[in-house]
Order: structure tokens, then sequence, then C-alpha cells
């Protein structure tokens, strides 16, 4: 059962990078993110996503082991 999680787990990880993908393909405008006072420089709207997805994802699976860890020193 853990070898078919892992194999949905890849599935979906791969449609989600391939569907980013054609989305940056298709929406190469220029952006920029302005937040309160700060304002960042001008990228394509495709670097600016996969450079958020990125970090969500890291950020996942940080807390995804902080959990982990949690769980582990209760039992």
């Amino acid at each position: 059962m853990k070898s078919f999680a892992s194999l949905l787990n890849t599935l979906i990880l791969a449609t989600w990078v391939i569907a980013i993908a054609i989305f940056s393909i298709q929406n190469i405008q220029d952006v920029s993110l302005r937040f309160l006072v700060f304002e960042s420089i001008t990228v394509p709207v495709g670097v600016l996503l996969a450079f958020c997805s990125g970090i969500g994802m890291i950020l996942g699976w940080c807390i995804s082991l902080l959990f982990s860890r949690s769980k582990s020193r209760r039992g």
C-alpha cells in the first residue's frame, strides 16, 4: 500500500509540474508584485509561478517533517 501512495504522490506532482509548464509557456507577460511598500522586479508570470510553487513544496515538506517528528515522540 505504501508503494501505491508513493505512486499517487508522484503522479500528482508530475501533473502539477506539467500544468505549471504549460501555463508558463502560454503566459509570458511580465509582472511585478507589490506588497505594502515593497515591489519586486519585473519577471515573467511563469518564473514567478514556478518560484512560488517550489517554495510552497519545500515549506510543505518541512512542515510534514515537523509533524511526523512530533507524532513519533508521543508514541
